[in-house]
């Protein structure tokens, strides 16, 4: 006897559905404007002011040859998540960049959500841009979640970026799929909700685990020739789960724990790549290996 085919309430769909998107705008939104350099909050529409970063008259040193450009996660922008990260790295002596990427005109400011290969198209227009301005030949990208796994890896293996990029270093990164704590693969298995977030978020679908975009994307091996990779995690990642998923195998590849480093480090997802000094020590001896210093607890205040 064939079982009986069990058929999914409405209500059931709806719960699902906003569950997720309420899990995944929890943690993959950034702090407040307010917490933005106040120069930067005098952004004009399409072209921001930042705080020394996204200074097309600077030229890279011997010291640091690399233009870096940083990439946002989902439901994100340049301003909330690089606040802090960006600033320090001019302090460095670095030339940083950064954009917003993946914008959907019925959510403003909270970009990262548009589809991801349109979404690499523009990071591959922008490496372009910094390359130029700069007058060098590779950049180093230094991205959270989204931006620092799937989107430049497929920029580097699907739109020729892997001969324009030195170093791949990802905070979080979804690098094979998330499954949002369970939540994405649930909303997969209740029939409707993936259609719904291809209209409403596409740059949300495909991340989630067996997504087409994924698919594609490891179909290939996790590295390219000639790129340095640097993964960081954290085992309290309640985003791109499971955390060792976040992982990459090749040559040329370096994953982090960051409890490997401090057990009492217990960021999760936001977090981690927002204000994570132990994250952050690591970022720099990724860009700077020739005088990378031991990352340890006393990293959170040094």
């Amino acid at each position: 006897m064939s079982p009986r085919k069990r058929s999914v309430p409405a209500s059931a769909l709806a719960c699902v559905a906003s569950t997720l998107a309420l899990a995944v705008t929890a943690v993959a939104a950034s702090p407040s404007a307010s917490a933005a350099p106040a120069d930067a909050k005098t952004a004009t529409a399409g072209k921001a002011v930042t705080s020394g970063w996204n200074n097309w008259s600077c030229k890279p040193s011997a010291a640091h040859p690399n233009p870096v450009v940083l990439l946002h996660g989902t439901w994100a922008n340049q301003l909330d998540t690089w606040f802090l990260t960006a600033p320090s790295l001019v302090k460095e002596g670095y030339c940083v960049y950064s954009l917003d990427y993946g914008k959907l005109p019925y959510v403003p400011t909270l970009n990262g959500q548009g589809p991801l290969v349109k979404s690499a198209g523009e990071v591959s227009a922008f490496v372009d841009k910094v390359l130029k301005s700069t007058g060098t030949r590779k950049v180093d990208i230094v991205g959270h979640s989204q931006g620092g796994g799937p989107l430049p890896r497929y920029y580097m293996e699907f739109m020729n970026g892997a001969s324009k990029v030195d170093k791949l270093i990802g905070i979080a990164p979804d690098n094979h799929g998330a499954t949002a704590s369970g939540l994405g693969t649930l909303a997969r298995k209740v029939p409707g909700v993936s259609k719904v977030l291809d209209l409403t978020v596409p740059g949300l679908q495909d991340q989630i685990v067996g997504s087409e975009f994924m698919k594609k994307l490891n179909s290939k091996p996790d590295t390219v020739p000639g790129v340095k990779y640097t993964v960081i995690s954290t085992k309290y990642d309640e985003i791109a789960t499971p955390y060792k998923s976040q992982q990459l195998s090749g040559p040329n590849v370096r994953n982090v724990v960051v409890q490997d480093l401090c057990r009492l480090d217990f960021s999760e997802h936001i977090a981690l790549g927002l204000i994570d000094r132990i994250a952050f020590h690591e970022v720099k001896n990724a860009l700077d290996p020739a005088h990378a210093t031991p990352t340890t607890c006393k990293s959170a205040i040094s």
